[in-house]
């Protein structure tokens, strides 16, 4: 049978009852049936805890201001399930995105009968396979491929042959599936590695050495990102001004249309990330004018996004996510600040409340359940936010907070709405039905 598109959404959320985490030999040997894209297409894979999914929109827009076509696999999506499947900043079409649906499913059907086995994708295994027959066939010039929820096992590290390998921020998050402390995960962020491929990584104090070692056992080159990297010239809420300094260029004027100061470390990645391509990929040419064009025009959602002039989204969901929020909610001069939260019930709710609490940035406080299986429940939200008192108020929906936060607001007063990308891609669904 030939699935329709709502039939295609429902079959991709049920997945996860009904199977579990594949090994990567079985990941990887379906990979190699339809065909590894990286075998075929120029392909850059980005792993990390924070700023991922910037990185990625960052060198796909300077390779389009270079007149290339740059296509991008990413996750999570805040409102499409589509967004996850881009080319030329378009997401993928309603129609697209069934066919290859079904394409893969087929494909399953065909791999198991010819294997005599029992394989099916995880929710994250199918979705990058519907990314892999989408991309083969529109064929573009660059793939940037976005790691899922780790590294090693991830189900993109199935490919065999990226041009340049990609870790940002590494973080205490997912715990559980990828270890309890930084040079655990920082380990296993450091399995996309490919042994000769070359690796541009953020050094921080214990996940650069790990991720540094790692690079070193593959005998693959390791480019090292830190705050001696960039100098900040000009802050202001419409952008920010910096110098870079790289591996082959000295004092090179940049600018980020954000005024979040961890935009900018996520540029100066995708910079030296475009250098290193372009020495590995000569076929592509990559002017500086083009990459300065791209990193100045490059705009992605839920990252400090201005919705209204006075309301900002971000989707801090982890600890080192809440603190660059709360630096960057610092530097925006408002007599008073309102700020919508919500959470999923698996993240550290009490430490990540406690530090957004001990800011003291906020004058009022939206907490509202999540339209989420995964949502933090409302006895826990409150007993996060008791000490606050009188200053927070508590909804069953992101709606009615989102509304009566806005109707509280007044010109003096600057909005945000952080805790969960959940609660963002909610943000943006009210939003969108709004207009």
């Amino acid at each position: 049978m030939n699935y329709s598109y709502k039939q295609a959404n429902d079959y991709i959320l049920d997945i996860p009852r009904f199977t579990s985490k594949n090994e990567p030999e079985k990941t990887r040997a379906f990979l190699e049936y339809l065909g590894d894209i990286s075998l075929s297409v120029p392909t850059i894979h980005v792993a990390g805890t924070n700023g991922k999914g910037s990185v990625c929109a960052y060198l796909c827009s300077a390779f389009k201001k270079a007149g290339y076509r740059a296509a991008m696999f990413t996750s999570p999506h805040l409102v499409s399930i589509r967004e996850r499947f881009i080319c030329d900043e378009k997401m993928i079409s309603r129609e697209d995105f069934t066919f290859f649906f079904n394409e893969v499913l087929r494909k399953v059907e065909d791999f198991n009968n010819e294997t005599n086995g029992n394989y099916h994708p995880t929710y994250f295994e199918f979705l990058f396979f519907m990314g892999v027959l989408y991309f083969q066939s529109i064929k573009p010039d660059v793939l940037v491929l976005e790691t899922g929820l780790g590294g090693r096992l991830d189900a993109t590290n199935s490919i065999s042959a990226p041009k340049v390998c990609v870790i940002t921020e590494i973080g205490l998050d997912h715990m559980e599936y990828l270890g309890e402390s930084v040079d655990k995960i920082a380990l296993e962020k450091a399995g996309i590695i490919k042994e000769g491929i070359p690796v541009v990584y953020v050094n921080k104090e214990v996940s650069g050495q790990v991720i540094k070692e790692h690079a070193l056992k593959l005998s693959s080159e390791s480019y090292a990102i830190d705050s001696n990297s960039y100098e900040i010239i000009k802050y202001a809420t419409t952008g920010i001004d910096f110098l870079l300094s790289s591996r082959y260029h000295k004092n090179v004027n940049l600018t980020v249309a954000s005024f979040a100061p961890y935009q900018v470390e996520n540029a100066v990645i995708a910079f030296q990330t475009l250098e290193v391509f372009s020495e590995k990929c000569k076929e592509i040419l990559l002017p500086i004018e083009a990459i300065i064009e791209g990193i100045k025009a490059m705009r992605w959602p839920g990252r400090m996004e201005g919705i209204y002039e006075n309301f900002f989204i971000d989707g801090a969901h982890n600890e080192d996510g809440i603190n660059a929020f709360l630096e960057t909610v610092q530097k925006v001069p408002s007599k008073r600040r309102f700020l919508l939260y919500s959470a999923v019930s698996d993240k550290n709710v009490e430490k990540i409340t406690g530090k957004i609490i001990d800011s003291g940035l906020f004058e009022g406080y939206y907490v509202a359940v999540l339209d989420s299986y995964r949502a933090a429940d409302m006895a826990r939200l409150k007993e996060c936010f008791k000490a606050v008192q009188s200053g927070a108020e508590y909804f069953n929906c992101v709606k009615d907070a989102l509304d009566k936060m806005l109707e509280d607001a007044t010109e003096e007063t600057m909005c945000f709405a952080a805790g969960s990308l959940y609660l963002v891609g909610e943000v943006k669904r009210i939003i969108n039905d709004k207009l």
